[in-house]
């Protein structure tokens, strides 16, 4: 088969219903969590080579073997990343589009909480905590994987935010800022798109940076914990998950620089 004949087919693939992600090569920092679980279990499942990373090899190596015996044939890979070190996680980056040729998306899962019953007992030694985990980690994959993101036909890079970094209570001042810090960051990564795309002559951004926004998430074993708690407005692992696929399903221009809420607005 012909090159021309190849990216043709390719298209037609991609142009199919479900077809956005068929082929697509996404990497997924905190992949071993129970989001980043249901997160390779989706991607695999429409047809894409997921690429995880985790800071426990362990807790990475589950996961990536949940979502390749789920769906048998599908390339699941995991990594041992420091995402707090830039030179390892840019390292990452090229390893991937040097292995499979391409990267199509970045999805950050890396999470870390903090909090206090009042403000005025906020630990500065949770920021500290905070800021590595929700900043920094965030800061490296963006510079790392940016570059590959713009080359590709469908890049997204896709961020999962809190409520609470648009609405900040008193005794989540740490948490809240460190998320809000973070979304600031990302949109502008959109704005780096945006303007990438101009250049190129496009009519919008040929690539994405978006921002899903959950109150807080929920899964099975938090269910099995507490069964009489409601968890109102949380939101399931496997319903951010889909979210996620979605914004694939999208054209960049309809997500790049946006937050999708997947909750209620405050």
């Amino acid at each position: 088969m012909s090159d021309r004949a190849t990216e043709n087919t390719a298209q037609e693939a991609m142009d199919m219903g479900n077809g956005a992600l068929s082929g697509a090569v996404i990497a997924v920092a905190g992949a071993g969590g129970p989001a980043g679980r249901a997160t390779l279990l989706r991607l695999a499942e429409a047809g894409a080579t997921v690429v995880g990373s985790d800071n426990d090899p362990e807790r990475l190596a589950e996961a990536v073997d949940a979502a390749s015996y789920a769906h048998g044939g599908a390339t699941v890979v995991g990594d041992t990343v420091d995402l707090l070190d830039l030179k390892s996680t840019r390292e990452w980056a090229t390893r991937i589009e040097k292995d499979f040729g391409r990267v199509d998306g970045l999805v950050h899962l890396v999470g870390g909480w903090r909090g206090s019953e009042t403000f005025t007992k906020t630990v500065l030694d949770d920021w500290d905590l905070l800021e590595l985990l929700l900043i920094r980690t965030v800061q490296h994959t963006s510079l790392a994987f940016h570059e590959a993101l713009q080359r590709s036909d469908r890049g997204r890079y896709v961020l999962t935010s809190a409520a609470g970094a648009s609405n900040p209570t008193a005794g989540n001042a740490a948490y809240a800022a460190a998320k809000a810090a973070a979304e600031a960051w990302t949109l502008a990564m959109a704005d780096f798109f945006r303007k990438a795309g101009a250049s190129e002559g496009a009519e919008g951004p040929t690539s994405a940076a978006a921002i899903l926004v959950v109150k807080a998430l929920v899964h099975e074993a938090m269910r099995a914990e507490r069964p009489n708690a409601k968890f109102a407005g949380f939101t399931d692992v496997k319903e951010l998950a889909e979210a996620i696929a979605g914004v694939w399903e999208r054209p960049a221009a309809e997500v790049n620089g946006k937050r999708l809420w997947l909750t209620e607005k405050p």
